[in-house]
């Protein structure tokens, strides 16, 4: 319970007092310092240059094209709790986040901005869960606790060829103690087309150490007719051959939602479809998310997670599709991690 009070990581903990510190980064304070915020100059700053020292003259930076901004960089230990951004969706598949913990090399968090809040293809729609909201209009919240025990750095990076403006946001985060059995976060992004002879789509692979898988966000671009979602997730671990050690029943009934959907979407504290878009002119797009908050996948050595494409052809046997996915497998393990696959470039994240 002790560990608990520190971390605050429920409601259940919210009574109890805590020596944890509160601390909030933002463009009005960049360095989430006590007494730091507020103090942006107002001459020449537009619309605050009328009001003085500490009337919202710094809300915002201005990403310029090809840069890496530093958004946090935070010296522990201490624990990440809530991450608020808001900017054109210009920048959800054209900008990169990332998370470096405890000064290693390479991050342990590497997603297009977007994707890492269940905003997949570059477009924006409500999602209402308990670790990721995104409310009206492309408010992206994150409550995955991220708990860290020397340093904490966050980066944002633009790969479009203009500038980005009005790039919002708020790290807040506690400078508090982390047990010994806190594993570090981690998000990794990945995109392919699925085959005929091959309709397997690889959501993680390769993760080495231990842990617990947490969530799926994938962004799936229908490319045939028809139903589209009877493949089936699989969970190797542990040394796992061919055969998974958990394995599901179809797309929809890994979301927890059942015949088809039924043309409906829904988003719920753990689980949804929030997006369904079929517009003339243009291929269909999903969007979906499933967290394993009640119910994590721990491995003990390893971890890989895959799930197929699948249709009907019209005499009822399995179609294997030729789909475009696009993931985020969000999991806690011991560091060091493997390392991730080359991000695509920017073209390739380009949304059909």
């Amino acid at each position: 319970m002790e560990h608990l009070t520190k971390l605050n990581l429920g409601l259940g903990t919210l009574p109890l007092i805590s020596d944890a510190e509160t601390r909030s980064i933002s463009a009005e304070n960049p360095k989430g310092e006590r007494g730091g915020g507020a103090k942006a100059d107002p001459e020449g700053r537009g619309a605050a240059a009328m009001l003085g020292k500490g009337w919202k003259v710094r809300p915002c930076i201005t990403l310029e094209p090809g840069s890496t901004t530093t958004l946090a960089d935070v010296e522990g230990p201490g624990i990440i709790q809530h991450i608020w951004i808001t900017v054109h969706p210009n920048a959800y598949r054209d900008t990169i986040l990332r998370v470096y913990w405890d000064g290693e090399a390479t991050p342990s968090i590497e997603v297009p901005l977007g994707d890492f809040f269940c905003n997949g293809h570059a477009l924006r729609y409500n999602v209402n869960s308990l670790p990721v909201c995104v409310n009206p209009s492309g408010g992206f919240n994150s409550y995955w606790p991220m708990p860290f025990r020397k340093h904490c750095r966050i980066t944002i990076e633009n790969q479009r060829w203009e500038a980005i403006g009005g790039f919002f946001y708020q790290i807040t985060y506690s400078l508090t103690e982390v047990p010994d059995s806190a594993a570090y976060f981690h998000a990794q992004w990945r995109r392919a087309v699925t085959t005929r002879e091959n309709p397997d789509y690889t959501i993680l692979e390769g993760i080495k150490g231990r842990g617990h898988y947490v969530g799926t966000f994938l962004a799936w671009t229908q490319m045939s007719n028809g139903w589209w979602g009877e493949g089936e997730i699989k969970f190797f671990m542990d040394g796992d051959g061919a055969d998974p050690t958990i394995c599901g029943t179809g797309t929809e009934d890994y979301f927890c939602g059942a015949w088809c959907f039924d043309g409906q979407t829904y988003s719920t504290p753990f689980l949804g479809y929030p997006l369904y878009r079929k517009e003339a002119g243009e291929v269909p797009r999903h969007g979906l998310y499933r967290w394993h908050v009640y119910d994590p996948i721990r491995f003990r050595k390893d971890l890989k997670v895959t799930i197929q494409a699948l249709g009907w052809w019209p005499n009822g046997i399995y179609q294997p599709l030729t789909d475009d996915i696009a993931s985020v497998g969000y999991w806690y393990q011991t560091e060091p991690h493997a390392a991730f696959p080359k991000m695509l470039p920017i073209h390739e994240r380009f949304s059909r």
